[in-house]
């Protein structure tokens, strides 16, 4: 009789809620507003380093925060070609959609009004390109790094982003 072979049981893509998660935080009587962006993790896997570009930002106090590159969707672009197209404005590095790697959830206050933010995240596979924040045109960014694979997680300033970095390490061999 044959025994049936052993599968690696299916991924799901990650969902990280932050704050209060997919619940609206307490009443406050400020106006609500949904954002979407789309970004992710890029990796050059023509070196056995597989370095994943990176984007530095200033917070609104002034802190220098490492983040992942991403930004909001534009016309009828979907998530994953948003996701593509910011990577490549804030790193200057092209890239091919490999595979999703989930969404972060999370609530901010700015302006007299609460945001709901949701950040779907793709591993992308870098095809070319140059290292650069010179064509962001928002110019948020203001430095950009290559970072190893292996080190991502502990040179990004947000726990949430942290757990997609582990995420794309995991994923990431089943790609290449």
């Amino acid at each position: 009789m044959a025994h049936p072979v052993p599968r690696a049981p299916k991924r799901t893509p990650l969902t990280v809620s932050m704050g209060s998660g997919s619940m609206p935080p307490a009443h406050t009587g400020l106006p609500t507003v949904e954002e979407v962006s789309a970004g992710g993790v890029v990796v050059d896997t023509a070196d056995h380093l597989q370095r994943v570009a990176i984007i530095a930002r200033l917070n609104r106090g002034g802190r220098l925060e490492w983040c992942l590159p991403k930004g909001h969707p534009e016309n009828e672009e979907s998530n994953e070609e948003a996701a593509v197209r910011e990577i490549e404005e804030e790193t200057g590095i092209a890239g091919h959609v490999l595979a999703p790697l989930g969404s972060i959830d999370y609530w901010f206050t700015v302006s007299g009004h609460r945001v709901h933010k949701t950040v779907h995240h793709f591993l992308l596979r870098a095809t070319g390109g140059e290292l650069t924040i010179e064509n962001d045109p928002d110019h948020e960014a203001v430095d950009v790094a290559w970072v190893e694979i292996a080190d991502l997680a502990k040179r990004l300033s947000f726990p949430n982003e942290r757990r997609i970095a582990d995420l794309a390490r995991e994923v990431l061999p089943q790609h290449v």
